[in-house]
Parts: C-alpha cells; sequence; structure tokens
C-alpha cells in the first residue's frame, strides 16, 4: 500500500497525457522541457537538503513531476507558473496523484521576476527548488535571492553552461558577474550533470544541477553599490580595472587610487577579484571624497 505521505510521480507516459489533456505543446519561448523521469526528480529532492521543516518556492512546475516529489517532503511548496493553462492545472493533478499532500500546495499564477517578499510574507519560503527556464535562470535566481531573506538554501536544475557560470571561482574561465553576484548571497556549488533523456521534449542542450546556502552579507556597504563596481569590471573584460573602473569611478586617476585603497593592483581584471575584493573596492568609494566633486572639477 502506498504511504498516504507520499506521492505518485510522473513518468513519460503520464507526462505526455497530461500535455494532451492540455492541448499544449512545450514551447521554447517558455523553455518548457518537462522532467518525466521519476528517478530524477528523487535525486534533486535528496540533493536539495529539504526537509520537513521547510517552505519550498518553486518556479515554472510545468506538469508538475517536481512539485509532487516536493511535496512528499516539504512542509509546503509554492509553486510559481507564468503559463495560466498549466497553473490551472496543477491543483489537480495533486489531487489526483497525492490527495493526502493537497493542502501542501500553493499554486500562484506569476512571472518570477514579478515576485515581491509582500507577495509570499503569510509563507515565506526557506528553500528555492526549480527546473528554471534556461534564458532567465540567472536573473531569476539572483532576484528571489535578494527579494527573499527567508531563502536559505536551494537547488536549481539550469543549462550546463549556466551552472558553470554560476558556481564559478575567481580566475576561471567561466567566472563573470553571474558567479560573483552569486556569491554575494551565498556558497554556490555545482552538484552534478543532468542527462538530456529525462527531458520531454529532449533538449538541444545539457543540463546540471546548482545548489546555494546562504551565506551573511561580506560588506554593510549597499548591494547595489557593490554590483554596480562589479558590472562595470566585467562589462570591458579585456581591460584593466584601472581602466574599467574610470567611468565608474569618475577618472582612471580616480579609479587607480580606489583600487590601490582597496589592496588591489590596478593592473588585475575582474575575472580575477573574488567578490570580497569588489567589496573593498565599493568601501574605498565610500570612504575616499572624490577631489574632483568636492573641488567643482568637471
Amino acid at each position: 500500500m502506498q504511504d498516504q505521505q507520499s506521492a505518485r510521480l510522473l513518468g513519460p507516459a503520464e507526462v505526455r497525457r497530461l500535455a494532451e489533456d492540455l492541448g499544449m505543446r512545450p514551447t521554447k519561448k517558455l523553455g518548457q522541457n518537462f522532467v518525466h523521469d521519476p528517478n530524477t526528480v528523487r535525486r534533486i529532492v535528496a540533493t536539495s537538503g529539504v526537509t520537513a521543516e521547510d517552505v519550498v518556492l518553486e518556479v515554472g512546475p510545468g506538469l508538475g513531476s517536481l512539485t509532487l516529489g516536493l511535496l512528499s517532503t516539504a512542509q509546503a511548496v509554492t509553486a510559481v507558473e507564468v503559463d495560466a493553462a498549466l497553473a490551472a492545472t496543477l491543483p489537480r493533478t495533486v489531487a489526483e496523484r497525492a490527495p493526502a499532500l493537497v493542502d501542501r500546495l500553493r499554486t500562484v499564477e506569476a512571472d518570477a521576476l514579478s515576485l515581491r517578499e509582500r507577495d509570499l510574507a503569510d509563507r515565506a519560503p526557506t528553500a528555492l527548488v526549480a527546473n528554471l527556464p534556461y534564458n532567465v535562470a540567472v536573473p531569476v535566481v539572483l532576484h528571489l535571492l535578494a527579494e527573499f531573506p527567508t531563502l536559505r538554501h536551494g537547488l536549481v536544475m539550469v543549462q550546463a553552461e549556466v551552472a558553470d557560470r554560476m558556481a564559478a571561482k575567481p580566475g576561471s574561465r567561466t567566472y563573470g558577474v553571474p558567479s560573483a553576484k552569486a556569491a554575494w548571497f551565498a556558497d554556490v556549488r555545482r552538484e552534478g550533470p543532468v542527462p538530456r533523456g529525462v527531458f520531454w521534449p529532449v533538449p538541444n542542450v545539457d543540463s546540471g544541477l546548482v545548489s546555494f546556502t546562504r551565506t551573511e552579507p561580506p560588506s554593510t556597504v549597499a548591494r547595489e553599490q557593490v554590483f554596480r563596481v562589479l558590472d562595470a569590471a566585467f562589462a570591458q573584460r579585456r581591460k584593466t580595472l584601472r581602466s574599467a573602473l574610470s567611468k565608474w569611478a569618475g577618472s582612471a586617476a580616480r579609479a587607480e587610487t580606489l583600487l590601490r585603497a582597496a589592496g588591489v593592483p590596478p593592473s588585475s581584471r575582474g575575472e580575477q577579484l573574488a567578490v570580497s575584493d569588489f567589496v573593498r573596492i565599493a568601501e574605498a568609494a565610500r570612504d575616499i571624497p572624490d577631489d574632483s566633486e568636492s573641488s567643482g572639477a568637471r
């Protein structure tokens, strides 16, 4: 007999049937590649570290494959789905395949990038677990980490190249803005590949898992100020920081002054710096007056 606190997960036949019932064809625009392998769902849930204490935020639940797995483990799941038809169908699927768990589900029809902390104030999420559309994965993760300080940990499935960029460390070929900004919020790690064959339709890219564990902000300087330094540093990757930060700092000379005050060689490039280095540059800009502004120079 099936445990009442577990769900009957979706297999390939069930995923296709649900799609046929909806009369839908997955669209590339919305990044709709649905997981149809129960073992992959179990692996994601286990790797995510979700427990009965967690309120999970799931973005893009689609037909409900991962939702069903999460409901069996988490205290509750808030599923955010931008597709109206899928959002309406998800509660029915859960009621059919996990009737004892349906009260744990809340479905929100919305774009994840429009979510605000007040929207989920009555059920603050503690974990993010999602199969994210490849074209919006980084913006979604960064937005949710910024907007929901209650998110303590999570696991996302994204395009393999995106996973590499999110978890990259300074000095590596894939290190850049996504890596450094993600490091402001959390310790980010690569958790292995996901084969193409577990999706329907089969994507033409490889996928990977990325986990994160929230850490304390590395500075009292406002995040936006640090991110402006980051954006400027990587906007012209081939240039030295003295040159790349000249517009942000007001001049190349002031950029050099701030870099030296932060203990960063002016000849360095953005990909060599950790988020802590960018923090020190922002702190130097806060603490060292801009002589050109005080003198009225242009």
